[in-house]
C-alpha cells in the first residue's frame, strides 16, 4: 500500500534511495505475517525537509533493541542467522546512505507485536 500525502522533489541518487527503500520493504515483508500491512508514506515537514515513512503491521521491535538497529552486524532477531536473516549491515549501510544525502532515518515500534515504523528525511530540493 503507498500513500501520497504530500510529495515534494528531493534530490538524491535514485539507486542510492532504492537500495534504502529496498532494504527497509524486504525488512517489513520479512517480519510481517500474511495478511499483515505494509505501508509507505511520504509527506512534506517544512523546513525544507521530506519524510519518507514505511510502516508494518509485523513482529514490532522491544524498546531495548531500536538504540541498536542501525549499529554493523545487529540483528534484533538472534534466531536468525546469516541464511535467515540476513547479514546485519543493511540498516547500516541505509543509514549511511541517508546520511550522504544529508538526511536522517530513525526506527519506532511500541514493542514485540505492535509493528514498526521507520521514517527517513531527505531535504527537498531547491526550487529554482
Amino acid at each position: 500500500q503507498a500513500e501520497v500525502v504530500e510529495s515534494a522533489p528531493v534530490t538524491v541518487d535514485p539507486d542510492r534511495l532504492g537500495q534504502v527503500l529496498a532494504n527497509l520493504l524486504d525488512n517489513a515483508l520479512r517480519h510481517t505475517p500474511a495478511g499483515g500491512n505494509v505501508t509507505v508514506a511520504t509527506r512534506i515537514l517544512g523546513r525544507g525537509r521530506t519524510e519518507i515513512t514505511v510502516t508494518d503491521t509485523g513482529a514490532g521491535i522491544a524498546p531495548d533493541h531500536l538504540d541498536h538497529l542501525f549499529d554493523r552486524f545487529y540483528r534484533a532477531d538472534t534466531a536468525r542467522d546469516r541464511n535467515h536473516g540476513g547479514s546485519g549491515i543493511g540498516l547500516t549501510i541505509a543509514r549511511a546512505l541517508v546520511e550522504a544525502h544529508a538526511g536522517r532515518i530513525h526506527a519506532h515500534s511500541d514493542g514485540p507485536g505492535c509493528g514498526a515504523r521507520f521514517t527517513l528525511e531527505l531535504p527537498t530540493a531547491s526550487q529554482a
